[in-house]
């Protein structure tokens, strides 16, 4: 379980609040970068969006959908890595999960985060947001409740709620070590964090129950959003969007990316935040045994689609079909199934799969090719309308490059912040998988 030997009780303390408590200046110089990211690549740009109008960016009258809606769905397909799959760890009780699913859940709220500030720019005028709302107005404006686009906000909103109280309820016994810890202004923040957390039997009791309780409320709500998701495109008649595989192809999607993108993660903090001795080869070889799988069931799923389209032999399908396959955009079509259909068999192999370094750039790779995915999605299929006078084509502008590029910058940023605020690795969960030291008589 330990690559470098089990540690002591003690250093499971010491070595997780040192990431808290002690910042050096490669801290800050890393936060600036991505904070000045955030700033001049999504904020400027987007500002300038907002002064021009949404015209700045690439979508015409062929394509009312483009690089925000694709981006929006990645972000959310991202989500599903940390609760979903930290739930299911739970359920079954694996051990490997306790050092690596409280990093996992950031991933889920931020990539959240993340998705809901490209509704924002995808809507264009933002400070008529609240005409959505489903409140009584004057104009007499009312959502459609209908539409998955309302579903959307519901099971979004949802899973957002849930995914906090399921991350912030396993963090309380931690944040009672940090306020034990520590002194002053950040000490009596932790008490109020920790809810008075004594350590009593009927607190871990009560804690075990209501966060399986969760776990088990999670895994359904999580199926359920992306799949929710997926009927924004599969709901519409569009030639490429009009399948019922959308729903399993969405959810099979995000978490395919999502636990691409949990390596990538892991990765980090075993590398910036020295917590080799937490995360090891069990946790690169069994997210590697499970990405396998995953890409196995993502390409039988796109040969499905594709023969679907072929086998129905309607005009639009096959002219949808063609300009993906041999159209503008094919080689981001290939680049895609090469990167997320065949680069992933490499880990077929042990000694790449026991790689760190290998690992990484194949986590980087999928979901370059997720992110390829969802922008061929809506760039291929509604330019490739009914008729030919409704042909047209879409390509993202300046605008949507930069925003897209500064959304990762944001993801960064809001990541390192947490993990000067929470403990990136379960302190109690990690001392439970320790073997208790024999004392000789």
């Amino acid at each position: 379980m330990f690559d470098h030997g089990q540690p002591s009780y003690a250093e499971v303390n010491k070595d997780v609040l040192a990431t808290m408590l002690e910042t050096g200046p490669k801290y800050w110089i890393l936060l600036g970068t991505t904070m000045g990211v955030a700033g001049i690549c999504f904020f400027m740009p987007w500002f300038y969006q907002l002064i021009v109008g949404v015209g700045a960016a690439g979508m015409n009258r062929n394509a009312v959908w483009g690089t925000y809606l694709s981006n929006f769905i990645f972000w959310i397909g991202l989500s599903h890595s940390g609760t979903l799959l930290s739930a299911v760890l739970h359920i079954t009780n694996s051990p490997w999960r306790k050092a690596i699913y409280r990093s996992a859940e950031a991933m889920t709220l931020f990539s959240l985060m993340t998705a809901a500030l490209f509704v924002m720019v995808h809507v264009g005028r933002v400070w008529f947001v609240h005409w959505s709302f489903p409140i009584p107005n004057q104009m007499g404006l009312w959502p459609n409740f209908r539409s998955p686009l309302m579903f959307d906000v519901m099971a979004i909103t949802t899973y957002l709620t849930a995914s906090s109280i399921f991350i912030y309820m396993g963090s309380v016994p931690d944040f009672a070590a940090v306020r034990d810890a520590s002194t002053g202004l950040r000490r009596r923040l932790y008490t109020i964090f920790s809810f008075g957390w004594r350590g009593t039997a009927r607190e871990w009791h009560t804690l075990g129950w209501a966060y399986t309780f969760f776990a088990v409320f999670v895994v359904p709500l999580a199926v359920s959003v992306h799949s929710i998701v997926s009927w924004d495109f599969a709901l519409s008649i569009v030639p490429g969007l009009h399948h019922t595989i959308f729903a399993p192809y969405f959810v099979c999607g995000a978490i395919y990316s999502g636990t691409a993108g949990i390596v990538t993660v892991m990765y980090c903090l075993r590398k910036f935040l020295h917590f080799e001795k937490y995360i090891g080869q069990v946790h690169l070889d069994s997210l590697g045994k499970l990405l396998i799988a995953l890409s196995l069931i993502w390409s039988y799923i796109n040969i499905l689609e594709l023969f679907s389209s072929w086998y129905g032999g309607t005009s639009f399908e096959l002219e949808a079909l063609k300009f993906r396959l041999i159209g503008f955009y094919a080689p981001l079509y290939w680049e895609m199934i090469l990167f997320c259909a065949f680069v992933p068999l490499l880990m077929l192999s042990k000694k790449i799969r026991w790689s760190w370094n290998k690992m990484l750039v194949i986590s980087i790779l999928i979901n370059i090719g997720m992110l390829t995915e969802r922008f061929i999605i809506v760039a291929t299929s509604q330019p490739r309308k009914f008729l030919p006078d409704a042909f047209g084509f879409y390509f993202p502008s300046w605008i949507e490059i930069s925003i897209t590029i500064g959304s990762f910058a944001i993801f960064a940023t809001l990541f390192l912040i947490f993990i000067k605020w929470v403990p990136s690795i379960s302190i109690y969960e990690v001392k439970e998988t320790l073997k208790p030291l024999r004392r000789d008589a």
